[in-house]
């Protein structure tokens, strides 16, 4: 079995991206396409409207998520902070990959509360893709880099 060199983690804000979405979306680690139906009623269940971050709070989510690496001694190569969503590119690490994020999300969220943010900001789970070989892992960490430019 191949090494995992990496990889590249994405998640959405709270409604922003439901299951349904007419651009597709990810369930269980599968591409889905679009559902009407699904989407409105996942609509219909949010507890808040959609968060779409400003300028400022993916700033203080970017310095937030950058110190928490360094807190768990994990190498971020590429990160992305948009209005809509996060992507990170980030070195392998023998730690379970539900806990970096949920070490990532949680960074984020506290920099927000402490700015003022109340309610839902993330939502649940994430998408991951691994990275077995170095051209996959330069192919999204160019990725990332260049949607970081995208703003």
């Amino acid at each position: 079995m191949a090494k995992t060199l990496g990889y590249l983690l994405t998640w959405t804000t709270y409604g922003t991206w439901l299951q349904g979405d007419e651009r597709g979306y990810v369930k269980n680690g599968k591409i889905c396409g679009g559902n009407k139906n699904l989407m409105q009623t996942n609509k219909r269940s949010q507890l808040q409207k959609a968060i779409k971050l400003s300028k400022v709070q993916r700033q203080l989510m970017q310095e937030a998520i950058r110190k928490e690496a360094v807190l768990q001694g994990q190498h971020i190569y590429a990160l992305s902070v948009k209005s809509t969503h996060i992507h990170i590119v980030a070195r392998y690490t023998p730690q379970p990959i539900y806990k970096v994020v949920a070490y990532f999300k949680k960074a984020a969220r506290l920099a927000l509360k402490a700015n003022g943010h109340n309610g839902k900001l993330w939502t649940r789970g994430f998408d991951k893709r691994f990275c077995f070989d170095q051209p996959s892992l330069e192919q999204r960490i160019e990725y990332v880099q260049k949607h970081a430019k995208n703003i």
